[in-house]
Formats: C-alpha cells, structure tokens, sequence
C-alpha cells in the first residue's frame, strides 16, 4: 500500500542543479573571476596574518589573491585544491579559522 500523497517526501533536487542560484562564497574560485565569493575571500584572507597584508578588497581573484591563497595552503599543509585555487578544501579549512 503506497503513503497517502501528503507523507511522500518531495523530490530534492540534486546537487548541482543548474536550475538552483548559487550561494555568494561557494564553488570553486581561480585567477581571473571575481564577484562577492572573491570580496569575501579577500576579507578571510586578511584575518590570517602575512598571507595577504595590505591586499586590495576589490572582489577581484588577482595574482595577489592567488598567491595569498597558495601561502595559506602551504602553511597549513591543505591538499586536495590546485596550489592557489580556492576550493573546497581550501574553504572549508579557512572558513574554520576566520569570520
């Protein structure tokens, strides 16, 4: 016997969904992109000392902002991300260790 229709569960959609906004600060960022996930790295970048001192707040995934994102990954010894790409493991570690 099926559930009546008010206990079936709706369909989720599934992760990736084009059809779904993505959240500003999430998926991957590389050198060249830009927009407020990039502003809000800047503004994480800045709260770890000399990785990104004095560094623009432009919302623009520069050379500065790569290189800030490559020292961050070494010195806190990050694998799984591209050196100087902001993914999702180089995320999720600086998300832990700022505001």
């Amino acid at each position: 016997m099926a559930p009546p229709a008010s206990l079936e569960q709706p369909e989720r959609p599934l992760p990736g969904d084009p059809s779904l906004p993505e959240i500003p600060g999430t998926g991957v960022l590389r050198e060249g992109d830009s927009g407020h996930g990039v502003y809000e790295l800047q503004v994480r970048l800045l709260q770890i000392p000399q990785l990104y001192d004095g560094g623009a707040i432009d919302g623009r995934f520069g050379t500065e902002v790569r290189q800030a994102v490559a020292r961050f990954q070494q010195r806190f010894g990050l694998r799984g991300d591209e050196t100087g790409v902001y993914g999702d493991n180089t995320r999720h570690s600086l998300m832990l260790r700022t505001k």
